[in-house]
Order: structure tokens, then C-alpha cells, then sequence
């Protein structure tokens, strides 16, 4: 007989077969599984299930099944299905035996009433399994808050105040480099010492300083920057220290306060703190040191409170050997030192990061914001981008600027890099070439890979558990914490395989 000819006509069959064989997979796949009837008594566990038992309080299955579930289950929601009949897909459900991820779906009759409710256990184990979504999700959190303390934080600013910009949550990037500067920075942030921050140009060194501000206990302080690059070697002393009353020919008459003053109470940002003079680094060590300074031009001495997070893109270090910065103000300046990473270790990130660029062009040129296709996306991930994010926007606003749509092309991304005396780096190869696998229509280099993919899995599995089980002499705990996976998991795996 035909196999289509074989197979069940009536669609309620059809479905009556679907059931049976999602509930076969459930029973052996999941953590664990319970009935209850429409009563909301427990009818029903399977072999998985029964191993919560101990840790729920019960040592015999009958002082478990046929009592009410809101009796045996703590925090269960099983009620809640059974009364608005609607399931519940995903839930974490925390009692005596620990923390789940859990679904609860109804079960119907055939006139469709509830007459009961099934509860599947998906993972006994939620703080390992499904970490990176956890931390993902916390780390959005973070970034909520933080902008939601930035809000009130700006509702609550004195007029005029000089204060910070961002927070965490405008350092744009899930990457593992990202998250972990994010995560250092924010330790920092609790702390009153004196931040230094290292990396290349444009990599977002002073907005994490304005990070590290608005998360800190000087959030509602002032916070003032200096850029010492920017600033004529003459002018330094009196831009930090400020002066007094005519302390000098052509100077206010009121004198004048420098940035140590103005920054009182809150966070001084030094960018370029490898720039600054050597004359001028020995004032600045005694000021950090003794917390007061001196204007120029004043026999006064005035206390500061206020805390340092400088930055820098060139080697300290090699300064240092070089007798250009002073070793001990390095050492005062590195307490905290948070390295933060180029672009090219986070190109993860280019795609996000693209999006907020795009958003900021489309705001400040009153265009549409920019659409890059796929290739063009690809491109702009496999540069080396030396100049980091300062680069990425400029690449990005010059090719917006010259286009007549809102779409970008690959073309036009080139045409802008080569522009630029860049040559555009050709993107990662595609996955079938780093699988070693040649792109042609003639044979494969292994043919026996030409089978389904579960069954080649299937296979690995199965020798991996033979393996185990042979070097911890058949010990089932053993072998599930060697693989990594639950005694659940492990029993289903083997009943696969045998």
C-alpha cells in the first residue's frame, strides 16, 4: 500500500495522532510532567517528575498524586489555567525544590470544556540553562533604570548646573566586550576613586565618564570636563586652578574659578591626560593629594571635593619610561583603569550601534534615517575601523549625505571608504566555507553528511554517553554532571539511543 494511501483521512484523527505523539515527546524530553482534573487534584506524574518528590516533602508518590495540587506544589498557578482556561507558555515557578521554567496548558473535551489542566517542566535548572538570556535581560534592565535615573536626575539639576549626558544605557552593545566594560565601569561608579580610562580614539571613553558620573553618589553634583589636548599649554594652570583679582595683565578683574572649583562636590573629567605638561602634572598630583588648590595669582588655599576620572588613548606606560609623565601622578590616576575596547573586538555591536547612529544623522539633518541592506551591513562589519565610532558615523553620514534614498547599497559604502583612502575588507566567508565545505555543484568532499541532521546528532550523543558511562563505570550522576545536562535528560537520551 501506498504510504499516502496509509495514512489517516479523518482530520480529528489526524489530531487525535498530533496529540498523542506531542505528549509522548513531552513526557520523555521535559524535566518533568503532571495531570490534574478539573478538580485541581493531581491525577498523574511521569518517571521525570517523581524525583521532585523528596525535595517537595513527600516520600511515597500516593501522598502526592490524588491530593490538591495547591497542597503539594507551592506557588503553583495551576488554578489560574483552569479557571480562564488559557495557558500559561512560560513562567519560572520557584518552590521547595527549586527554581523552573515551567508551561501549564489546559485540556479540553470534546464539546471543548476544561476538564483539566497539564503541567510540563521544561528546565529544572533555569540559572544555568538560560543564562545568557538572563543576563541579556538583566543587562536591558540596567540600561532602563540607568536612563530612568538620568531623567530624574535632570528634573532635579539646579539651572545651569553642568552636569553628565548619558548613562549605561547610551553605551550601545550586548557583545561580551561590551557587557564587561559596562560591568567594570559600574563597579567603579560605586567608588570614589580615581577612574582612568584607556583606549583608542573614539571607542567612547567620555561617555562612560559621564556614565560612571550619573550612576555614582555625585550623580546630583557637578560634572565638568576638560579636554587638555584642546587647551594652549598657557592657559592650563588657570583653566584648572582658575586665578585671582588681577593676578595678571588683562585678566577679570573678578578673577576667575577653575575647573577644580567648579567641579566641587561632583566628578572632573581629564581627557587626554597623557597631553598635559610635565610642569603642570606636579600641581595636579598635589591637588589630588591634599584635596585643595591654589589659584594663580592667590596666597589662599581652598578645599575640593571632587573625583577624577581620567582618559587617554596614548601608552601611560611608555611615557612613564620615557620621563614624559610622572610616575607618581600615574600611579594616583590608576586606581581603577578600565580598558575600553575598539570597535574590531565588538563587531557584534555595528549593527546596533549602526541603527542609534543612523536615528542621531536622520535627527540633526531632518532626513529619513538610513536603511543599510545586508551586504552593505556585512562591509561595514568586516572594516578595521582604526578610528572606531568616530569613524563608523562619519562612513555612515557621508554615504546618508549623498544618497537619494533612504537605502544604503554596498556600492555606495565603498565608494565612501576608498574615499576616504580606505580599501573595504571583503566580509568573513560565508558559513559553508568555514565549514571546509567547497561552493561548487559537483560532489562533496564527504557525501556520508548528505543524511538528516538530528540522526547525525543522534549518533554523536550516543557514543558520547557510551564514553561517560564507561569512565564513570555506569554512575548516571556522574555522567550527567560530566555532559553537562540533568539525569532527566541523560535517562531520556539513553532511551533514545537504546
Amino acid at each position: 500500500m501506498d504510504k499516502i494511501d496509509s495514512l489517516p483521512r479523518d482530520a480529528q484523527s489526524i489530531l487525535e495522532l498530533a496529540a498523542r505523539s506531542m505528549f509522548a515527546l513531552f513526557a520523555s524530553a521535559s524535566e518533568g510532567m503532571m495531570l490534574v482534573d478539573r478538580q485541581a487534584r493531581v491525577v498523574w506524574i511521569n518517571d521525570q517528575y517523581r524525583r521532585f518528590l523528596p525535595a517537595l516533602g513527600f516520600e511515597r508518590e500516593e501522598d502526592f498524586v490524588g491530593h490538591p495540587v495547591s497542597q503539594v506544589v507551592q506557588n503553583t498557578q495551576m488554578h489560574q489555567v483552569l479557571e480562564t482556561g488559557k495557558p500559561i507558555l512560560i513562567d519560572l515557578l520557584t518552590n521547595r525544590a527549586g527554581t523552573f521554567v515551567v508551561s501549564r496548558i489546559p485540556l479540553r473535551d470534546a464539546a471543548g470544556q476544561v476538564i483539566g489542566a497539564l503541567g510540563i517542566v521544561l528546565f529544572d535548572h533555569p540559572e544555568t540553562t538560560l543564562q545568557p538570556l538572563i543576563e541579556k535581560f538583566a543587562l536591558l534592565q540596567r540600561d532602563l533604570d540607568d536612563a530612568r535615573r538620568e531623567l530624574a536626575s535632570q528634573r532635579m539639576q539646579p539651572a545651569g548646573q553642568r552636569q553628565s549626558k548619558y548613562t549605561f544605557a547610551s553605551f550601545i552593545g550586548l557583545s561580551t566586550a561590551a557587557v564587561e566594560v559596562k560591568r567594570q565601569a559600574r563597579r567603579a561608579a560605586q567608588s570614589s576613586s580615581p577612574v582612568l580610562l584607556l583606549g583608542e580614539t573614539g571607542t567612547g571613553k567620555e561617555l562612560l565618564a559621564h556614565a560612571i558620573h550619573a550612576a555614582s553618589g555625585r550623580a546630583r553634583g557637578p560634572f565638568v570636563s576638560v579636554n587638555i589636548a584642546a587647551v594652549p599649554e598657557t592657559l592650563l594652570e588657570s583653566e584648572f586652578f582658575g586665578f585671582a583679582p588681577g593676578a595678571f595683565t588683562g585678566a577679570d578683574r573678578k578673577g576667575r574659578d577653575g575647573k577644580f572649583k567648579l567641579a566641587h562636590g561632583g566628578t572632573l573629567f581629564l581627557d587626554e591626560i597623557g597631553d598635559m605638561p610635565m610642569a603642570l602634572q606636579s600641581k595636579l598630583l598635589r591637588a589630588l593629594q591634599e584635596g585643595e588648590i591654589e589659584p594663580l595669582g592667590s596666597n589662599k588655599l581652598f578645599p575640593v571635593d571632587v573625583r577624577v576620572i581620567a582618559a587617554t588613548s596614548r601608552d601611560l606606560h611608555g611615557l612613564v619610561r620615557k620621563g614624559l609623565f610622572r610616575e607618581d601622578l600615574f600611579y594616583r590616576l590608576n586606581v581603577l583603569p578600565l580598558r575600553v575596547p575598539p570597535l574590531r573586538e565588538r563587531r557584534e555591536d555595528i549593527p546596533a550601534l549602526l541603527e542609534v547612529l543612523g536615528e542621531d544623522v536622520a535627527l540633526r539633518s531632518g532626513m529619513h534615517a538610513p536603511e543599510l541592506t545586508p551586504d552593505a551591513l556585512a562591509l561595514l562589519q568586516a572594516q578595521p575601523w582604526r578610528g572606531n565610532i568616530r569613524e563608523l558615523r562619519n562612513v555612515l553620514e557621508q554615504a546618508t549625505m549623498r544618497s537619494d534614498t533612504p537605502r544604503i547599497e554596498v556600492l555606495q559604502i565603498e565608494a565612501v571608504l576608498r574615499e576616504s583612502g580606505l580599501e573595504p575588507l571583503e566580509p568573513q566567508a560565508s558559513f559553508v566555507q568555514r565549514a571546509g565545505v567547497q561552493e561548487s555543484t559537483g560532489p562533496l568532499a564527504d557525501e556520508s553528511l548528505l543524511r538528516p541532521l538530528a540522526a547525525q546528532v543522534a549518533e554523536v550523543e550516543t557514543r558520547a554517553i557510551g564514553v561517560a558511562m564507561r569512565v564513570h563505570g555506569g554512575n548516571k550522576a556522574a555522567v550527567a554532571k560530566a555532559l553537562g545536562i540533568s539525569r532527566a535528560t541523560l535517562y531520556a537520551r539513553m532511551n533514545v539511543s537504546i
